[in-house]
């Protein structure tokens, strides 16, 4: 009797589901046929279902487009309640360029993770909050960047002509939405190809980019991004030769801090040199033996960073940055300054958009930079007076007299620094350190409505060293 009862159970639901997985199926091929408007031919192979596993399958599925442009999905597939998806796969994209045949796009296989939808029509019937991703897995794509997809994607009308490949092992994402995306990332993107705009023809490699917190995708210009993370770029161009190891953006100061970090750039000077134009060679070589003493590898590090912390009364803005061309100079620059931000701005504004200093109260502070010699202004002596036709103490001491000259217009602080920078490139200094104090109470105005007047309004220190 348990048998037969159970039996009965398990075909009374088979009965009942059977009707609502017929109709899953239907909708299924109506809303892919749907999918790119009266003007695309569609033609679709099978539609099945998983009765037990709430799951509904297209396969063999074709779109073929009003210019004959072709896109084939081997199998589209709906997983749970098809008004609410747990996950929709798409299997063996391809789309054919209408008269050579060959693949613009492949995609082995798209995962949509919680979408809004089942499938996502191409036209404007969905209204833009109703389209939602909770996540995102795409997996070996190939891009040719003669594609429609291509110039969408990298936004360059300089690709118009362009010829070529880009590959991307993978492509996995959170939380999409009409205004904004949770995360971000791409792994293992390489490409080659001609006509690359600016970088001519050449190749490049790219281990990751990922980004997390980016808003305000519905208004134009208004676009925030909280996190950047590029990782180890190599280009090797017609106009580029180089790689850098890591740029990272934190653009979310909420907690206080923030900013933009370059970890090792690296330039091919000499490749490049040889790259360029012949009536080019000779000034581009002259640079490159000033920026990196004869080697032709410029080598670069940098770090521009932020900082506020927010009191009762007033709030204190400090920024530490540095750039260090290697073998040449190291330039680093503190700021520390307490301000009183108008009411309902927050220091957090303040590093989004620099303007909204304008409006604040400055608090005195200080500012200090220091320009550390690692070889770029003795070498820049050597080239000044081989240009001019005189000794290397001759160029120095011509450069003494200017620096002289420039004091006696500007005021004593000003001299000091430029007798300072001219200590640097006769070798008698290693350092030059200017530190800025500025008055008990300020704003911005006060400084740029009258740049010559600086001198009179703040309190400068020259240290050589």
């Amino acid at each position: 009797m348990s048998v037969f009862r159970g039996s009965l159970s398990a075909g009374v639901t088979l009965l009942l589901t059977a009707p609502t997985v017929l109709a899953d199926a239907d909708r299924l091929e109506a809303d892919l046929r749907g999918l790119f408007g009266a003007d695309s031919e569609v033609e679709i192979g099978e539609v099945s279902d998983a009765m037990l596993r709430s799951r509904v399958t297209a396969e063999d599925v074709v779109f073929i487009g009003a210019e004959g442009e072709r896109l084939t999905i081997d199998r589209y597939v709906v997983s749970g309640d098809y008004d609410s998806p747990d996950e929709v796969t798409l299997e063996g994209l391809r789309l054919d360029d209408e008269r050579s045949e060959l693949a613009l796009v492949e995609v082995a296989r798209i995962v949509l993770g919680e979408p809004s939808r089942a499938v996502f029509p191409f036209d404007d019937s969905l209204a833009p909050q109703d389209v939602r991703i909770g996540s995102l897995t795409i997996d070996d794509i190939t891009v040719d960047l003669a594609s429609e997809l291509a110039r969408e994607l990298f936004d360059e009308a300089e690709l118009d002509d362009a010829q070529g490949l880009v590959t991307i092992a993978s492509i996995t994402g959170e939380g999409f939405s009409h205004d904004a995306i949770e995360r971000l990332e791409m792994t293992d993107v390489a490409g080659q190809g001609e006509n690359l705009g600016e970088f001519g023809a050449g190749s490049f490699s790219l281990a990751s980019l990922m980004f997390e917190g980016l808003r305000g995708l519905d208004q134009e210009d208004e676009e925030q991004l909280d996190v950047l993370v590029l990782s180890d770029l190599v280009v090797d161009s017609d106009r580029l030769v180089g790689s850098l190891s890591q740029l990272r953006v934190d653009g979310d100061f909420s907690d206080g801090q923030g900013g933009v970090e370059v970890d090792d750039f690296q330039a091919d000077l000499a490749r490049m040199i040889e790259l360029a134009p012949e009536q080019e060679r000779a000034q581009l070589r002259m640079v490159s033996n000033v920026l990196t003493d004869g080697s032709g590898e410029l080598r670069l590090d940098a770090a521009f960073l932020g900082n506020w912390e927010e009191g009762d009364e007033r709030s204190l803005i400090t920024s530490d940055s540095q750039i260090t061309i290697h073998d040449a100079l190291k330039l680093l620059l503190d700021v520390e300054l307490p301000v009183v931000l108008p009411t309902g701005v927050t220091p957090e504004a303040v590093f989004a958009d620099a303007e909204v200093l304008e409006l604040a109260t400055l608090l005195g502070g200080d500012m200090r930079l220091t320009l550390a010699e690692q070889g770029l202004f003795g070498r820049l002596v050597t080239l000044g007076a081989a240009m001019e036709g005189v000794t290397e103490s001759q160029y120095l001491e011509q450069a003494r007299t200017q620096a002289e000259g420039f004091g006696m217009m500007f005021g004593p602080e000003v001299q000091q620094l430029l007798l300072g920078l001219v200590s640097l490139a006769e070798g008698a200094a290693e350092e030059v350190e200017l530190t800025v104090n500025l008055p008990a109470e300020s704003n911005l105005k006060t400084y740029t409505g009258d740049p010559l007047a600086l001198p009179d309004k703040l309190s400068l220190k020259v240290e050589t060293r």
